[in-house]
């Protein structure tokens, strides 16, 4: 292998590695934001429902 096929070649691999990290950091600060917006939601209150009693109670008779 000549000294140009190993300068292209190790080049090549240079972008693959940074593009993998560049995938990596961005999944990474996705699941970060997605975790806190978690947590937001986790902290507010529920809604309250429509009707007090709608849904606790399931006729079984046909």
């Amino acid at each position: 292998m000549d000294i140009a096929a190993l300068s292209m070649a190790m080049a090549n691999q240079q972008v693959r590695s940074n593009a993998g990290l560049a995938v990596m950091d961005n999944s990474m600060k996705m699941m970060e934001q997605q975790g806190e917006d978690l947590m937001k939601m986790l902290q507010q209150e529920a809604p309250s429902a429509p009707h007090p009693s709608l849904g606790n109670q399931i006729d079984l008779k046909g």
